[in-house]
């Protein structure tokens, strides 16, 4: 016993707990990015699932957007039940859930010899995959929050953030290969062990922090003070108006392109890695920056105001001197300020919330993103009708404007 060597137990904690932080942050992306392989990269197979199930062009729309809609219908209930129930509890849920219904696809929603199964069928499960999904993105949004200081919250949640992108670039890399090599059945089984394995990865390593630090802007409160929080309502309106240009880029982009320049896929393929990519980037990037200087909603002000004038440019490039590659390069700048501002976002909406509430804000927020990501690519075809493409795209640089003028000015 004389050679054992006695540590000093609060320090051992405290080196321990520093080193585990970062485990749980990579739980979270790999929860956050196994989601999100199927929410953006199902949507990448539209062409093969619009042949392969035999739908019309309005039925594609509305089961690509079910996804979407179970997200946004379902997320406050899941922040609510991650602050009562712990943020471990709910991530297991829904991972677990995905997994089996993606399972359940597979045996009995994808087509086979003989076999087409109903748009209804497909559809509702694909409604179900974002009701039970929507708990991961609050789920890991608080256990990240939770392990890491307010110094360090804007950069882990950004990183969190990337995921989103990532996850959605691997998923439009593979899913449209596996389904054309091997079709629906082996996409949705490739879905359901991803989920499996970020499920096996959280119940191995997500613990709950030893220690809740407190945000700068605490709400002790009722539930209610935070629904009832004008400041959180703000910076909810203005992230659904900022997920407009993001999604209009990533769904419609490529139409524009093939339709206005004739461009061909490489183009438009790189045109939306590109936006994830660089989108990525700007994320971490903006988390790192607003944790030094302390300027969160600034930032979100002035990501909102750059994408405004980006779009704004590509309309006044197309009305005039129409120069297709400053069009390639207006779009890929509006999608990555499209998507730059959400990890910032996401960390200011739960710090205002307060430590206590971080589900219900995360909640909220995602509420928003989701509600816009499924009412975008639905309203464009219905716009389009009405109006040009740069209407369209001066119509959206508006909702930009109005966002930075909606989101909180005051730092917390």
């Amino acid at each position: 016993m004389g050679n054992v060597k006695v540590l000093d137990p609060i320090q051992s904690g405290t080196e321990q707990a520093n080193r585990h932080r970062w485990i749980v942050l990579a739980v979270g992306v790999a929860a956050q990015a196994s989601f999100s392989m199927g929410f953006q990269g199902i949507p990448a197979t539209g062409p093969l699932l619009q042949e392969a199930y035999r739908l019309t062009l309005d039925q594609l729309g509305l089961v690509l957007g079910a996804i979407a809609l179970g997200i946004a219908a379902s997320e406050v209930v899941w922040g609510l039940l991650t602050d009562k129930l712990g943020d471990r509890f709910v991530l297991l849920t829904g991972l677990l859930s995905t997994s089996l219904i993606f399972a359940l696809l597979a045996m009995f929603g994808a087509p086979r010899a003989g076999s087409i199964p109903g748009v209804m069928l497909l559809g509702a499960g694909l409604l179900a995959l974002g009701i039970f999904g929507g708990s991961i993105n609050g789920s890991s949004g608080k256990a990240v929050m939770t392990w890491f200081q307010d110094g360090e919250r804007g950069f882990a949640m950004s990183i969190r953030q990337t995921a989103v992108p990532v996850g959605g670039g691997i998923g439009a890399a593979i899913l449209p290969w596996v389904a054309l090599h091997m079709g629906f059945i082996s996409v949705f089984t490739t879905l359901a062990v991803t989920s499996l394995l970020a499920a096996g990865a959280a119940w191995t390593w997500l613990t709950p922090a030893p220690v809740q630090p407190a945000p700068k802007v605490s709400s002790n409160g009722p539930v209610s003070s935070t629904l009832r929080d004008w400041s959180i309502w703000r910076l909810f309106v203005a992230s659904g108006l900022l997920t407009v240009p993001q999604f209009a880029v990533l769904t419609f982009s490529a139409i524009y392109l093939i339709n206005e320049y004739k461009f061909g896929i490489a183009i438009t393929s790189a045109v939306i890695f590109a936006v994830q990519v660089i989108g990525a980037i700007a994320r971490v990037w903006s988390g790192r920056w607003t944790d030094k200087h302390k300027n969160r909603r600034t930032v979100v002000r002035a990501i909102a105001v750059l994408a405004a004038v980006a779009l704004l440019l590509l309309q006044l490039n197309i009305m005039t001197i129409n120069v297709p590659l400053l069009s390639v390069a207006l779009l890929i700048a509006a999608g990555v300020f499209g998507s730059a501002w959400h990890g910032v976002a996401y960390t200011e909406i739960a710090v205002m919330a307060g430590a206590s509430r971080v589900g219900t804000a995360l909640g909220i927020e995602n509420t928003a993103v989701f509600a816009a990501a499924f009412a975008t690519p639905a309203l464009i075809p219905w716009l389009l009708r009405v109006c040009s493409w740069p209407q369209l795209w001066g119509g959206i640089a508006v909702l930009c404007l109005i966002a930075a003028a909606l989101a909180p000015k005051s730092e917390s």
